[in-house]
């Protein structure tokens, strides 16, 4: 064995998992279920308060926090923003000099504190009184000045907390986080966000990419290789090279697609005969389709199984009423699925 394969081997074996290790990690992960279980059943009308309250918010959500809750605000804002509620984080520190601005009486306000008793929070608590914007706040102490300073009150169950000095924000942030989901899940529902608005949002990811439509990238009608089922071979031969697309598609006399006609079906038609032939002699019936408001990864899936590497496109009305045989409204092929990055 020469020194690079005793490299490879050394870099493939794994020590043995430590039982202390995990027996903490299973004692923090059973301490936090717990008080999410515990949050979900102590939940009431104030959540569905909280939730209309920023549903019917005609500017952003204003969200803040200090020290781990206001990491945990950054990370709620951003899910409510990419999920079709406008938010942004403001530092309360920051508040008191100068960003009070960005502040005004149409937003509403969900404040993150354990405690409710940072000092940090108080110019920003004292903001919303004074332009009486409504004060959404979160924390574990009902009669902390948070709360009592809050219109609407959504109060952490009491759970201990999974660093064994008991200091450490660690339950308390967990449940935070879960509550901003909470809120984020049930604002989008309230919404009625779909897929095609998370693309939107989301345009540069693979998970964006992942939803893109076939009416998004298809060929559209001018660029459709189609020809009546009457049509000559070198007319269809010149309809396939002027496309490009190494197919063309067969109308009948009512204009609807019967069938098709590939560079493969004119490899095994290739004889002495072959230009005295029309398409009605040589189409392959029961042409595949794909609906247009197909995602693209359902066309991928569905050239691949098929193994074909184009698909004409028809209408959703006609796919919906079982119409097969309807006149295709664009051309989709496998090159255009892999040049917009799903794969």
């Amino acid at each position: 064995m020469n020194e690079g394969d005793r490299l490879v081997n050394k870099g493939q074996r794994s020590e043995p998992p430590d039982p202390c290790d995990l027996a903490v990690a299973s004692r923090v992960l059973e301490t936090e279920s717990g008080a999410l279980l515990r949050l979900s059943k102590a939940l009431d009308a104030q959540f569905s308060q909280a939730v209309t309250a920023l549903y019917n918010t005609t500017s952003r959500i204003i969200v803040s926090g200090m020290g781990k809750s206001g990491h945990v605000s950054r990370k709620i804002a951003a899910t409510l923003a990419s999920t079709g509620s406008p938010a942004q984080f403001v530092h309360p520190a920051e508040a008191s000099h100068g960003d009070l601005g960005m502040l005004t009486p149409h937003d509403r306000v969900l404040m993150l504190s354990n405690s409710g008793e940072n000092r940090e929070l108080g110019d920003l608590i004292a903001h919303t009184k004074r332009f009486s914007i409504p004060l959404i706040g979160i924390s574990s102490k009902a009669s902390s000045t948070l709360m009592e300073a809050a219109d609407i009150k959504l109060l952490l169950p009491s759970a201990p907390e999974a660093c064994p000095m008991g200091l450490a924000p660690t339950t308390s942030t967990t449940m935070m986080i879960a509550l901003g989901d909470a809120l984020a899940v049930a604002l989008m529902e309230r919404r009625g966000f779909s897929a095609d608005d998370y693309r939107v949002l989301h345009p540069g990811g693979q998970l964006a990419k992942s939803l893109v439509r076939v009416r998004d990238i298809m060929h559209g009608s001018s660029e459709l290789p189609l020809v009546d089922i009457n049509a000559s071979m070198s007319t269809m031969l010149l309809e396939m090279t002027a496309k490009r697309f190494g197919c063309v598609g067969i109308l009948d006399e009512d204009q609807q697609l019967i069938g098709i006609f590939t560079d493969g079906d004119l490899g095994r038609h290739m004889k002495a005969d072959l230009l005295t032939k029309s398409a009605r002699d040589v189409l392959t019936k029961n042409p595949k389709t794909i609906r247009s408001g197909a995602l693209i990864a359902e066309a991928m899936g569905f050239m691949n199984t098929a193994k074909i590497t184009c698909l004409f496109v028809v209408d959703d009305d006609d796919a919906q009423n079982q119409k097969p045989w309807s006149r295709p409204v664009g051309i989709l092929h496998m090159h255009d699925c892999l040049r917009a990055g799903v794969i």
